[in-house]
């Protein structure tokens, strides 16, 4: 079983930062025009071509399989927390993008605790393991998935699975592996060349209201990540309230320990153990490794609309912030990228 581990280490990689705003276009399959908002304040970093390549080479089978499973940031973790995310606003979404025909079969009855997903359908490509690299050497791994937008390259994740919220500067070979099962990689491994995170999330060092990120992903063969393995959904200032479904690679025995994507589901509710939080849960957690995982909701035949990303654990609950104006922003900037 892999270690788990928190991560707080600095590392080497200049951190540069973004505030201009972009706006989505009209394109077949591709995200639905989008009002404008003031831009956030975002931040990230951009990635070497060269880089790139050093990335996919550096991810030996043996690297993989010895990376650490990054936790969900439990609530102690995010007691202090200030300037909630805004949660009113227009609402915007952007339907799913077909990809690999997948099949789609009944999964296994109601997941209140984290269960091996068996219904196939699009959720089974776009889903995938982020991994990384820290300062000190250390490789870690995280949850993503693909969401679609202009560039048909960005994929939802977390903010701890980015950057170093103490020193606010971004990980390094950075990978996503959509489809990852038991070591195996179906669709190839992509390098991030840019990724994307919100400027409060480390200026608040960790405030998990803020703990997402949009990661940017070369190509591969030719061909962008959703052309490949096609793309989730993705809302914005959406309904809160309903029936959502998770997704994570979490590390335990009981989810394979690591190794095959896991499942959870249930009726949302609002996070009132902390002051300030505008946070939504279910009653089912996901361990270490599952974190960046989707919430989806509207979520049927394996696709559905990312809500927010798995972020903070506290007993038998995880949590995933809200998707309002200030991500949507960082999403417009990525598709743009």
């Amino acid at each position: 079983m892999r270690r788990v581990a928190t991560l707080f280490s600095a590392l080497t990689l200049a951190t540069l930062s973004w505030t201009a705003g972009t706006t989505a276009h009209a394109a077949a399959h591709a995200a639905t025009p989008a009002p404008s908002h003031p831009a956030p304040s975002a931040q990230g970093t951009s990635v070497a071509t060269e880089e790139q390549r050093a990335a996919v080479r550096f991810w030996t089978a043996e690297r993989l399989r010895t990376a650490r499973d990054v936790t969900t940031l439990p609530a102690a973790r995010t007691a202090k927390l200030a300037d909630p995310a805004p949660t009113a606003g227009e609402r915007v979404t952007v339907p799913p993008l077909p990809g690999p025909a997948a099949p789609v079969s009944a999964p296994s009855p109601r997941a209140t605790s984290p269960t091996a997903w068996t219904g196939g359908g699009l959720i089974s490509t776009t889903a995938g393991k982020v991994f990384f690299q820290n300062a000190s050497g250390g490789t870690f791994a995280c949850s993503a998935t693909v969401a679609n937008s202009d560039n048909k390259s960005v994929v939802l994740t977390a903010g701890h699975c980015t950057v170093d919220a103490a020193t606010g500067t971004g990980y390094r070979n950075w990978v996503f592996i959509p489809g990852y099962n038991n070591g195996n990689r179906p669709y190839g491994t992509f390098a991030a060349r840019r990724l994307f995170w919100d400027a409060q999330y480390v200026s608040t060092r960790s405030n998990a209201n803020w703990d997402y990120a949009f990661a940017v992903m070369n190509t591969l063969n030719g061909r962008t990540l959703a052309d490949t393995v096609g793309a989730q959904g993705i809302a914005f200032n959406s309904q809160t309230g309903r029936h959502v479904h998770s997704f994570g690679y979490g590390g335990s025995a009981a989810e394979g320990n690591g190794e095959r994507l896991n499942h959870c589901e249930g009726n949302e509710f609002a996070d009132a153990g902390r002051p300030g939080s505008t946070m939504w849960g279910i009653d089912c957690v996901q361990t270490g490794g599952s974190s960046g995982g989707g919430f989806l909701a509207d979520f049927s035949g394996g696709a559905g609309y990312l809500i927010g990303n798995i972020s903070v654990s506290a007993g038998t609950n995880e949590y995933h912030p809200t998707l309002g104006n200030a991500a949507l922003g960082l999403y417009q900037q990525a598709g743009a990228a």
